[in-house]
């Protein structure tokens, strides 16, 4: 009879490597945690996810859920690229004030490089809007940041969502047709497919 393998079988765990996440270039290379896999290539394509306070030591940005694709690995390295983000629901029902509108606007745009991504951008009014002037609003920023968007890549996307830069520029142009209290760029989604128009959701008003 052939005689039986002589060794110890390796714990499938214990086969496996620790590899260190880090946000992109842009973001400064953050370490954001720890992943394990078998190979460098079983981590490529996986998602992380962290908040801006996290990354940038900020406490005020603990609101904003970044998301992140392993995209290369070197060494027990793996770096990202960004693929989207949220702000937490505590925060959205804080910005909701009495006898106000929210207005919440979908706006697909295409960066530079062909990135195709869809930003939900909500705007606070200072007083009640009517339908007119929610039209209005809608249409302002929708143009505003579509006509932005053709100089961005997805780097200054990205660095004038976390900046606010973005929403300074359109709150400038919003508040010249209605008195408003704040623009939000809420979440934001990178994504490989077509970038058609979506229906704008419902207005959702504050409670008197």
């Amino acid at each position: 009879m052939a005689k039986k393998q002589v060794g110890r079988r390796v714990e499938g765990w214990k086969a496996k490597s620790w590899f260190k996440v880090h946000t992109p270039e842009n973001l400064g290379k953050t370490y954001i945690g720890d992943t394990i896999a078998n190979d460098a290539e079983s981590v490529v394509g996986r998602i992380m996810q962290a908040t801006l306070g996290e990354i940038t030591n900020d406490y005020a940005k603990q609101h904003i859920k970044m998301r992140f694709r392993v995209a290369t690995v070197t060494g027990d390295a793996a770096y990202t690229e960004f693929v989207g983000h949220e702000v937490t629901r505590d925060y959205l029902r804080s910005l909701i004030k009495r006898r106000s509108t929210r207005i919440d606007c979908l706006v697909p745009i295409v960066t530079k490089e062909g990135k195709k991504v869809r930003l939900t951008i909500s705007c606070y009014t200072l007083a009640r809007a009517n339908v007119s002037q929610i039209h209005a609003i809608r249409n302002a920023i929708t143009a505003n940041v579509k006509a932005q968007a053709q100089a961005w890549d997805l780097n200054t996307l990205v660095n004038g969502i976390v900046g606010g830069e973005i929403s300074r520029d359109v709150f400038k142009v919003v508040k010249t047709l209605y008195p408003i209290r704040r623009i939000e760029i809420i979440k934001s989604k990178v994504g490989t497919g077509a970038s058609a128009p979506v229906p704008a959701p419902e207005t959702a008003a504050a409670p008197a």
